[in-house]
């Protein structure tokens, strides 16, 4: 009998293989540390901070070093003494005899303009004078005719007086000898006292007429002179029509033409003393509180140094900056121009040692209040407060938050924004 077929298989040959945990192990042991490698190399790739590129940035060290406490300002020349010429009367220009930059004398005829309101005014004056002149002369010859009718009057009353005297004295006489009546005397002597009494009222009315003329006479010359007051204004002003230099120098800023209206009161130039200069200079700030009257420094020309002192401040601050007044202490610079400008150094205080930074644009933007200091890597930098003291042109003077060797970004910081921290791109 046969048996049945078995189909062949390979169980039997079939061996369990135990699974290699170890090596996935360590193949995700290794994954993990490729992928903590590239996570830190990919947080060393991300910024930390405002990116600047370095081309942009100026770094400076901060130095210890000697501080010398000065300020160099530019400074422009100008005239120490200067005359404005006003226009004290309106008018048209009909004439101009000079021209702006020209050296002229006192009395010189500057421009002619033409009012014929003031022509006017003046003929009115002149004919009123004309006519009150005349008055005084018809009022003193009537005067005159009333003195000499009085002193006719007085005249013939002394006259009558005297008469009257004689005859009564020889009445007198012949009363005592018995040859006149009592009645004929007292009639004599009645005549002798009214005649004393019309005498003595003639010369009494005649002072009070005098006085009147007098009074009436000086009333009239006051008149008069009042007018001629009135005359002699009203000839100024006229005469003001021609406009002479008040003193002698240069003539600046004097730009009139023919036929151009002249207001009164109306800015029309200024003369300047061509030998004798000041400096006027616009100063920062931060230095008002350090600048007076009095402070001494110096400006160099042609390799010549020339001292000179502060003669003003003018304290009111306009865009961050206020006016100073300069003039030369000594001998003036020997080549000045009105307008030409000059370095000058003004002395603030002594020398002393500190330490320093340069007086860089970041001041500008922090105002000395703070500084990106760079770390030793030289490509991070973080904001420091800082507190600093006197500024020169080329110093600032650090009292606190830095220390010597550390390194700033001196450039300007308008472009950090409100940033912290800033990487310098390299």
């Amino acid at each position: 009998m046969k048996l049945p077929h078995l189909a062949t298989t390979g169980a039997a040959m079939d061996t369990v293989v135990p699974r290699r945990r170890g090596k996935k192990r360590l193949l995700a042991g290794a994954a993990g540390v490729l992928l903590a490698l590239a996570a830190f190399g990919l947080w060393k790739m991300v910024p930390r901070g405002f990116q600047v590129p370095a081309a942009d940035v100026r770094v400076s060290a901060v130095e210890s070093g000697i501080f010398y406490d000065d300020l160099v300002v530019r400074a422009k020349a100008e005239a120490l003494q200067s005359v404005i010429l006003d226009s004290v009367e309106s008018g048209r220009v009909e004439e101009v005899f000079v021209r702006d930059g020209a050296i002229v004398k006192q009395g010189d005829v500057l421009f002619r303009i033409s009012n014929s309101g003031r022509h006017l005014e003046l003929l009115q004056r002149q004919s009123e004078h004309t006519q009150q002149v005349s008055n005084l002369l018809n009022l003193r010859v009537s005067f005159e005719s009333g003195n000499t009718e009085t002193e006719r009057r007085l005249s013939d009353i002394q006259f009558n007086l005297d008469q009257a005297q004689k005859k009564h004295a020889r009445n007198v006489s012949l009363a005592q000898q018995g040859f006149l009546s009592s009645a004929a005397l007292t009639e004599s002597a009645d005549t002798v006292a009214q005649l004393k009494h019309s005498l003595a009222s003639e010369v009494q009315r005649g002072s009070v007429e005098a006085g009147v003329k007098k009074h009436a006479v000086a009333q009239m010359e006051g008149a008069i002179k009042n007018i001629e007051r009135g005359l002699k204004l009203v000839n100024a002003t006229v005469d003001a029509l021609v406009v002479r230099a008040p003193v002698a120098g240069r003539l600046t800023d004097f730009n009139l033409q023919v036929g151009e209206t002249v207001k009164t009161d109306q800015h029309t130039g200024r003369i300047d003393d061509p030998a004798k200069f000041k400096l006027a200079a616009q100063v920062d700030e931060f230095y008002l509180s350090r600048i007076a009257v009095g402070r001494h420094g110096l400006v160099r020309q042609d390799g010549k140094d020339y001292p000179i002192e502060v003669s003003r401040v003018y304290p009111q601050i306009k865009e961050g900056r206020f006016s100073v007044e300069l003039v030369f202490s000594g001998e003036q610079a020997a080549t000045l121009n009105p307008g030409q400008s000059l370095d000058a150094q003004l002395t603030l205080g002594e020398p002393r040692p500190a330490l320093l930074l340069p007086n860089a644009p970041f001041i500008g933007d922090s105002g000395g209040a703070w500084v990106f200091v760079v770390a030793a890597n030289g490509v991070d930098a973080e904001k420091r407060m800082l507190k600093t003291g006197r500024r020169n042109n080329r110093q600032i003077e650090v009292l606190a938050g830095l220390n010597a060797g550390e390194k700033v970004i001196v450039s300007s910081y308008a472009t950090f924004g409100n940033a912290t921290r800033v990487q310098i791109k390299k």
